[in-house]
């Protein structure tokens, strides 16, 4: 379900006393996006155990952040852009970590990923599909053709400008085209 341009008003006043330190309040917060969440990293990540994690990576910098939230936005877009921060640094570290990886001589064993070399009948599902889109493609595509944003809210979510949100949306649809087919 799309957020809408203003918080709701139960957000607003549970993120208020949440800044004030209250622990419950958060809580209720937790509890309210606490599956959005989860389910954007999931797409994301692709991994349960891993989504898990980024999950509560994501509502601790939440956490720590929430004295810079200034409600102009709808909270969930804010937790949004920062759960996805979150993702992009996992992933960024995970690079990095592969990158000191020592190469192997002979590849012959490891599986092709690009199409030509797929075995016949090798069935790709979507989430798998989803998982190898570039990032800001995989972003707008998620936000949009899965959770249901109109390209101006993501806009709004994410600092793209819109006809950019368009542009990724073609592109990611393009890709996972030629991949499930």
């Amino acid at each position: 379900m799309p957020a809408t341009e203003t918080m709701a008003p139960d957000d607003m006043l549970l993120v208020r006393r949440a800044q004030d330190g209250d622990r419950r309040a958060f809580e209720e917060l937790y509890r309210l996006h606490v599956n959005r969440v989860y389910g954007l990293c999931l797409r994301m990540c692709g991994q349960r155990t891993l989504a898990e994690d980024l999950t509560q990576e994501a509502f601790i910098r939440a956490w720590e952040k929430l004295g810079s939230f200034r409600g102009d936005s709808a909270f969930y877009s804010w937790l949004y852009r920062l759960t996805f921060n979150v993702v992009l640094g996992d992933k960024r570290s995970q690079a990095r970590r592969n990158a000191r990886v020592v190469e192997r001589e002979d590849l012959s064993d490891l599986p092709h990923t690009d199409g030509d070399h797929r075995r016949p009948g090798l069935r790709v599902d979507l989430e798998t599909a989803i998982a190898t889109l570039p990032p800001g493609a995989k972003q707008v595509f998620i936000l949009h053709d899965v959770e249901g944003y109109k390209h101006e809210e993501i806009a709004e979510m994410t600092g793209l400008a819109a006809g950019t949100s368009k542009a990724h949306l073609h592109r990611a649809r393009k890709l996972l085209r030629e991949q499930l087919q």
